[in-house]
């Protein structure tokens, strides 16, 4: 069971889940799951939205011959940020470490991670960003559940139902947010 931290906006957050709470609804981080790739107070924040699939493929939009490899690659938008731009990421898991990106990687470097075992390579359009405190005051308010990923993280599916999932999977308090619905008012 994933336990959120206490007081996650005075830590760095690299390699965290942030799951939006459900008083995000609508806009881009309705119901979004975001691995937060750089985090620092003085800073900002750097993450992608993990699952919310475009429906397309690499192959569906790049049509040259050095991303043949690559097109049968998911397409993701990653978040409100620089959405006209696609890129890819690597992700995977360490025993030490925990659940580890690098992201807006050529595609030769996707090729190469592609290869490798454990690795998971997705394509993105946008990413999400913040500025230096901006992340910290949504958690004060209580945008954004933190949990750290679960080993299995990158074996689940990273569509609509990685939210729930993810939420059920942290406690019986979760599980209810989990559970009901989109709108509590149209019952």
């Amino acid at each position: 069971m994933n336990i959120p931290d206490p007081s996650p906006a005075d830590t760095v957050l690299e390699g965290r889940l942030l799951i939006a709470s459900p008083t995000l609804h609508g806009g881009s981080f309705d119901h979004s799951v975001v691995l937060l790739s750089r985090h620092s107070q003085a800073d900002g924040a750097l993450g992608l939205i993990l699952n919310h699939p475009t429906g397309k493929v690499v192959g569906d939009l790049l049509k040259e011959p050095l991303f043949h490899p690559l097109r049968n690659i998911s397409v993701h938008k990653g978040g409100p940020v620089s959405e006209n731009n696609l890129f890819f990421a690597a992700l995977w898991w360490e025993k030490n470490n925990g659940l580890c990106v690098i992201h807006q990687i050529s595609a030769e470097e996707a090729i190469k991670h592609q290869k490798k075992p454990g690795r998971l390579v997705r394509a993105f359009v946008g990413y999400s960003g913040w500025s230096p405190g901006q992340l910290e005051n949504e958690l004060e308010n209580n945008s954004w559940i933190v949990t750290l990923p679960a080993a299995e993280f990158l074996g689940l599916s990273h569509d609509q139902s990685l939210w729930a999932h993810t939420l059920r999977s942290m406690s019986p308090y979760h599980k209810i947010l989990a559970d009901a619905p989109r709108n509590p008012y149209a019952n």
